[in-house]
């Protein structure tokens, strides 16, 4: 009997443990939610380094990645930020689908510190790749000397302007060059949020995944940009 009771107690606990920690987890993953779209409203209110409305408009997708690193290369491997799609009928943004970034390399230069780095997919072609296993992205921004410089001018990965890569980067002492990288579904991520599997065309695609406030004022940002 005391077995049992010891065995019910430690369930129990370990229950509350497992559940605290993907609290603790989903709160984090929220606060980096707020944090992408405190750097994306910080980029739009620099007249050199904003997307144009119109083009926000145009995109059927949108990624939203930030890396800290300090280093003579500035690798964006081990980055994180999150993916979202919008609604062809409604014209509405999906939830949210975390994302983590390896390999593009924004090129040599001193003091590099903080990147914030927005890839717009501008077919559904482009948008589609997000549910793969990986999706590939490439191509280049280019920078000015100083603190704060960073491309506005993103560049196009084909002749059908799949992709545009627009590239805020703070502590740049050069030009800086995005040359490629991949992204990959962040699983872990994902369950901790939502509290459940869900693959990211379920969440981007199905409407599976239902938005909490954080989301949804990432969303409103990016339409209010659109305007």
């Amino acid at each position: 009997m005391f077995g049992s009771m010891r065995l019910l107690i430690t369930t129990c606990l370990s229950l509350f443990v497992i559940a605290s920690t993907k609290a603790a987890d989903r709160a984090e993953l929220d606060s980096q939610i707020r944090a992408l779209t405190v750097k994306f409203e910080v980029m739009q209110a620099k007249p050199d380094k904003r997307i144009a409305p119109q083009t926000l408009r145009d995109a059927k997708g949108i990624i939203l990645l930030e890396r800290t690193k300090a280093g003579l290369l500035f690798a964006y491997q081990g980055g994180r930020g999150v993916a979202m799609v919008k609604n062809p009928g409604s014209s509405q943004w999906s939830a949210p689908a975390f994302l983590s970034a390896s390999e593009a390399s924004l090129g040599l230069q001193g003091g590099g510190q903080q990147a914030f780095i927005v890839i717009l997919l501008m077919n559904t072609n482009a948008s589609a790749l997000l549910a793969d296993p990986v999706f590939k992205f490439g191509g280049e921004a280019s920078g000015t000397a100083g603190n704060n410089s960073a491309g506005t001018e993103g560049s196009v990965s084909s002749a059908e302007r799949m992709e545009l890569i627009y590239a805020d980067v703070e502590g740049l002492f050069g030009g800086v060059a995005i040359k490629g990288g991949s992204l990959a579904p962040d699983s872990d991520a994902n369950v901790a949020y939502y509290g459940q599997f869900l693959t990211t065309k379920e969440i981007l695609y199905e409407n599976k995944a239902k938005p909490n406030q954080g989301a949804i004022d990432l969303a409103e940002q990016i339409r209010k940009f659109s305007r």
